[in-house]
């Protein structure tokens, strides 16, 4: 579906983006990891057509355009901060029917579920609602839509439990779209995806992909190196059997693969204390 080769965004010339290489195929459903600055909403950007920049982004096999029309009609997007629209949302609603293809009656109805009356908030202007309205309703738009890739940063940040519950599930009803999922709440979007890519300093370190064969007793072999000791990170790491302690900062240890989605949500609470990780693609049976 996309296909992303060598793709490279500088800002005073330092490579946020660097020459970073990624195909998503159809039906992808990827949770894209990483500490802040790793490069997640610059890629995002950059495949919305906000950024000029190097190497080439291709969808179906053709290259598309800083601002090709057809390209980003096919894809829905919410920030990870919401943008200060001045427009009432009723107006806002009406961009979304007539310039984006989005559903009137299937955005009432994903409201309502979110727990947002949009007949109440209608002739509010966007920017004077709390932030957990606007994510609402920018979530509302996205889904209201017949989009073929789907693009979330950060989407559960602003909402109440019972929402993030709410949205949780209507993206795993939601199986006609390709979705990129940027969350520190790994555990929490791990159900919904069938690969978890982690992006460092521009570049993809892992792309590990969810395979049903993975079975109890299978395993896969972690090291991590931290940029200083941290006794809190090695005590959440014991419980998992890794060598290290609170002084070290390498640690070494087995990983079920099963549970690899689990694991990678533990580590991304600690994103900025990472310095490199490895973790073997192909696990191996242990008796």
């Amino acid at each position: 579906m996309i296909t992303i080769d060598r793709l490279t965004k500088r800002f005073d010339r330092r490579a946020v983006l660097d020459e970073l290489t990624l195909s998503i195929a159809a039906g992808d459903r990827i949770a894209l990891i990483g500490s802040n600055g790793a490069g997640k909403t610059t890629l995002f950007r950059c495949l919305l057509g906000h950024y000029g920049h190097e190497g080439r982004v291709g969808f179906d096999g053709a290259g598309a355009g800083r601002r090709d029309a057809g390209a980003l009609a096919r894809i829905a997007f919410v920030p990870q901060l919401p943008p200060p629209l001045r427009m009432p949302v009723g107006e806002l609603l009406s961009f979304a029917e007539k310039g984006a293809g989005a559903d009137r009656a299937l955005m009432y109805a994903i409201a309502e579920r979110m727990g947002i009356d949009l007949d109440e908030v209608k002739k509010r202007p966007f920017y004077r609602l709390s932030g957990g309205q606007k994510q609402k309703i920018l979530v509302t738009v996205a889904l209201g839509r017949n989009a073929d890739l789907m693009i979330f940063d950060e989407p559960s940040a602003n909402l109440d439990p019972a929402a993030r519950a709410v949205f949780i599930d209507l993206l795993a009803e939601r199986r006609d779209a390709s979705m990129l999922i940027a969350s520190h709440r790994l555990e929490e979007v791990a159900p919904l995806v069938n690969r978890v890519i982690e992006m460092d300093r521009g570049r993809v370190v892992l792309d590990d992909a969810v395979m049903d064969r993975l079975k109890a007793g299978e395993f896969r072999r972690a090291e991590i190196v931290l940029s200083a000791p941290h006794a809190p990170f090695a005590l959440a790491l014991s419980g998992w059997g890794f060598e290290g302690n609170g002084a070290s900062t390498r640690f070494t240890g087995p990983v079920p693969a099963a549970e690899t989605f689990r694991f990678l949500g533990l580590l991304a609470r600690y994103g900025s204390l990472i310095e490199s990780l490895s973790l073997d693609q192909q696990p191996e049976r242990v008796n």
